[in-house]
């Protein structure tokens, strides 16, 4: 039976109602070598954070995908000390983030030793925490992807084929997205697992439709920025789901979080904009119920469950 890893532990599919595949609890997009990087107090953040969480769990959200991963300040044990303080279920990752944000000791890894820190993260537990990683998040360069985030990449594919994970990558480009799908292809795993993250950055929707046509997860998840246009969105997920995509298609906000690098951990950004703002515009657009609920419970269930 497939189950979603999560901080409160493996959820099925009738557990759970929305979930947000993109967000952020805690994140620092310094670099790794800054002072004082991801370093912060557990209850300071919980304090700071429970409100938000209490109104995703009222709006119905009954999950989280964390995406902070290695590079962007990953900290397992702080998001798993907010999940216990508040009931919340979070799915973490494994992983590392891109240039120049990959830490020394990747630089310095061979393939199979990321391929081995992976797979025990997938399969055990997280360092810090006890939870497992539930999925792999990556990410490549705007331009291509380097040397680095190549051999990342490979070893993540190498893991994810051991364990049935999915690995979702920040890919601004579809080119570069065809590149990684090439990787997937020599080592045998599927499109089907893999997730492109921020697919709105790609100007060129002929792309969308053919990497959904290939299987991959496209996923728009700047809803409610400062600088989107929610009537976009909905003219791309129209016309993605005229073509017979829906279930090709996540939705989120990339959202949150609690800085450390900024007095009280920043400004917050509530998580409940799709759910309060967004879906009554799809609704008012046409899509029934039943489209609603493939969006926000069964597809991001499906594309995150082992």
């Amino acid at each position: 039976m497939a189950q979603l890893i999560t901080t409160l532990g493996p959820k099925n599919a009738d557990e759970m109602g929305l979930i947000l595949p993109h967000e952020h609890i805690f994140v620092d997009l310094r670099t790794w070598d800054q002072p004082g990087y991801a370093q912060a107090d557990a209850a300071a953040v919980i304090r700071v954070m429970q409100p938000e969480i209490e109104r995703m769990k009222q709006a119905g959200i009954t999950a989280l995908v964390e995406c902070s991963t290695v590079g962007v300040g990953r900290r397992a044990d702080i998001e798993q000390a907010v999940s216990m303080a508040t009931g919340f279920a979070l799915v973490l990752p494994t992983g590392i983030y891109r240039e120049p944000w990959i830490p020394d000791w990747a630089h310095e890894a061979s393939e199979d030793d990321l391929y081995d820190w992976m797979l025990s993260e997938l399969s055990c537990s997280i360092e810090g925490s006890n939870t497992p990683a539930g999925w792999i998040k990556l990410s490549a360069g705007d331009d291509g992807i380097t040397p680095c985030e190549r051999k990342v990449f490979r070893a993540a594919v190498r893991a994810a084929l051991e364990t049935n994970t999915t690995i979702g990558s920040h890919t601004i480009r579809g080119q570069v997205v065809r590149d990684e799908l090439a990787i997937i292809d020599e080592l045998g795993y599927t499109p089907e697992r893999f997730i492109w993250i921020h697919a709105q950055a790609e100007p060129d929707f002929s792309l969308h439709v053919e990497l959904a046509r290939r299987g991959v997860w496209i996923e728009y998840d700047w809803i409610g920025g400062d600088d989107q246009n929610d009537a976009d969105y909905i003219k791309r997920i129209q016309r993605l789901a005229d073509a017979g995509f829906i279930d090709h298609l996540l939705l989120s906000q990339d959202r949150g979080w609690y800085n450390p690098a900024l007095p009280n951990g920043g400004t917050q950004k509530p998580y409940t904009y799709l759910s309060e703002q967004f879906l009554p515009q799809l609704r008012a657009c046409g899509f029934d119920e039943a489209a609603i609920r493939q969006l926000t419970h069964t597809n991001p269930f499906r594309a995150f469950a082992r």
